[in-house]
């Protein structure tokens, strides 16, 4: 079993940023990814950032020039960092591994820019 663990959100001014970290534990073998993904109320789940192991880091395209993500390796930690926030950028922020084909999910971290 693989278990992540998110900290970091809340509630955040437009034109702010926010710092989201995500740690993994348990049986973790290899990685092929980490990322993060965000569900926004009534909506479907998107792409925020993601790291695979090996590639070339992704951006969903609302974030592009906003969002940094880095990992660390050793730690088998993510951390999102994200500047310029709007209100748009309001959901549950969710932190994903990939690990021998098998996807795994934190439970999610409220995000919530006012308007």
């Amino acid at each position: 079993q693989v278990q992540l663990v998110e900290s970091g959100g809340g509630l955040v001014q437009a034109g702010g940023s926010l710092r989201l970290s995500c740690a993994a534990s348990g049986s973790i073998f290899s990685i092929n990814s980490m990322g993060w993904y965000r569900q926004a109320p009534g909506k479907q789940r998107e792409l925020v950032a993601i790291i695979p192991s090996g590639g070339t880091t992704r951006y969903g395209d609302d974030v592009k020039g906003r969002a940094t993500i880095s990992r660390d390796n050793a730690k088998n930690t993510v951390t999102l960092q994200m500047n310029s926030l709007k209100p748009e950028d309001t959901g549950v922020y969710y932190c994903y591994l990939m690990s021998r084909g098998s996807g795994y999910w934190g439970q999610g971290t409220q995000v919530t820019v006012p308007s």
